[in-house]
């Protein structure tokens, strides 16, 4: 017999005028792994925020674990026992494991902490998960994904029967995704629950037995995940982005003449040896698979540091403090942490144009010329407006235009498609191809592949600091089905099969 973990029954809330969940419906079963997929963000945060706590709704019904504890005429404001796992961490850095897991759990009573007695009880836990880690670790010292086992086991330890992971595709690689599904499945079987929210059916269908579609603050449908491919999910707003995938088949032109960028040997951190071409105006995705080096690649592209061995050129030249505006590196959630709010909108979109325009802060001149020139494109009610205030699309905007104006050799994305839903993907698409269109090559570095695969002329895998395998496009086919757009590569082998057979 079924025994009902949550109930989201009719559920309607408004938050500051706009109606952010309407209508919703959800039903999660006591051992169930059921997938969330948000098609766009529109109640989400609204969602996660009733699941922590009975804040006031509209309309509607919430049932935890068989017991009414929200509904339209009365919320207490009283907090769940349901733990969110999301790609910031909530562990206190200065503690080991076991005191994140033990003593920072509500209702924990002692006054004397024996590190011992913490250390041996939480040792079944871990060991019952697979994962190398040790309770007395200090959480500052934990890599990624160890992280994300701790704050699940933390969870389980704290008796949440339900518990939500916000796309962990996005910050955990693909080996160890597979781990966390294993994880994932042996505490199912021990009755706990999970709501998986992740952008894309292809991740999430490998471990949810059932999905929910995510719409406009709706649940659009619920399908079952082992007879539902993922062509069948195009209708549900995101025809006009399968449609720009659809479009790109052939690759960008590139030029071999001179590498726009070229690291041999290189050595630094966590990379061992990396090798790696990219030609002008080429796009090359970058996968970590064990998101070790991004940090470091980072820190060697924006020359903060020198490599401790190996070459590494830009434009057939050693990369220096002096040809840094020659790679342009834009931070994953960019809007978030490349703007300024204290600058105006147009010192932000200037901001790394003066090696072109020496006196592009003495006169006004050029940057009036620029807003005249980019006013259109742009919008010219953003000149004026603070930056904090602007959309998320106009943010956007503000961003790629600096390093469309920046001009630099080489744009480096960090995850660019994380966190974004699907029309902010296809902005960042056509972002991205105005780079690719002006001659600039873009690399984008990734832990799993999500939206990036289907831009990429080569894909280049790394694993352990190196590099394992390279794919051009006619090899993306043959990729794990889990692989967003997977069925896209396979249907291009088979129409080419079709139009070319062999004699």
């Amino acid at each position: 017999m079924k025994e009902e973990v949550l109930r989201m029954d009719r559920i309607a809330c408004m938050e500051q005028g706009v109606m952010e969940l309407n209508h919703f419906c959800l039903d999660i079963d006591a051992g169930e792994i059921v997938g969330l997929i948000p098609i766009n963000d529109t109640g989400l945060p609204t969602l996660l925020r009733l699941l922590r706590q009975n804040l006031p709704i509209h309309y509607g019904y919430v049932y935890y674990r068989g017991k009414l504890v929200n509904h339209w005429q009365e919320s207490d404001l009283s907090y769940n026992r349901i733990a969110v796992i999301e790609s910031r961490s909530g562990l206190a850095d200065d503690l080991t494991v076991a005191d994140n897991v033990f003593v920072l759990r509500q209702g924990f009573k002692k006054h004397i902490i024996r590190r011992k007695v913490l250390n041996r009880q939480l040792e079944p836990f871990l060991r019952e998960t697979g994962v190398d880690l040790s309770a007395d670790t200090c959480a500052r010292d934990l890599s990624i994904f160890p992280r994300f086992v701790t704050e699940l086991v933390k969870a389980v330890v704290a008796g949440c029967r339900l518990i939500v992971l916000m796309e962990p595709g996005s910050v955990i690689s693909d080996a160890r995704l597979d781990t966390l599904q294993q994880i994932l499945r042996h505490y199912a079987n021990e009755g706990f629950s999970f709501l998986y929210v992740s952008r894309h059916y292809e991740e999430a269908r490998q471990i949810c037995t059932r999905a929910a579609i995510m719409v406009n603050g709706q649940i659009a449908k619920v399908v079952d995940t082992a007879d539902t491919p993922p062509e069948m999910l195009q209708c549900f707003g995101v025809e006009a982005y399968t449609q720009m995938v659809r479009r790109q088949e052939r690759g960008h032109p590139t030029s071999e003449a001179t590498p726009a960028l070229a690291l041999a040997g290189i050595r630094y951190g966590c990379i061992k040896g990396l090798d790696l071409v990219v030609t002008a105006g080429e796009c090359v995705v970058l996968q970590d698979l064990n998101n070790h080096i991004l940090n470091d690649l980072i820190t060697l592209l924006s020359s903060r540091q020198k490599p401790a061995s190996g070459i590494l050129t830009v434009g057939g030249h050693p990369l220096t403090w002096s040809r840094r505006r020659e790679i342009a590196v834009i931070q994953q959630q960019p809007t978030q942490t490349m703007l300024f709010p204290e600058l105006s909108y147009m010192d932000n979109l200037c901001f790394t144009l003066d090696h072109r325009m020496p006196a592009i802060w003495r006169r006004a001149a050029p940057r009036t010329s620029i807003q005249r020139e980019l006013g259109p494109s742009l919008g010219p009610q953003v000149f004026d407006c603070p930056v904090e205030e602007l959309s998320p699309k106009e943010k956007y905007d503000l961003v790629y235009t600096r390093v469309l104006l920046q001009r630099p050799r080489v744009a480096i994305c960090v995850q660019p498609f994380m966190r974004a839903d699907v029309e902010q993907r296809m902005q960042i698409w056509q972002l991205m191809e105005r780079l690719l269109g002006k001659g600039i090559s873009v690399v984008i570095l990734a832990v799993n592949l999500a939206d990036s695969l289907a831009l990429a002329d080569r894909l280049v895998r790394v694993r352990d600091g190196c590099v394992q395998a390279v794919y051009t496009r006619e090899d993306f086919a043959s990729l794990p089905a889990s692989a967003p757009w997977h069925n896209f590569w396979v249907g291009n082998d088979k129409r080419e099969a079709a139009e070319f057979p062999k004699s």
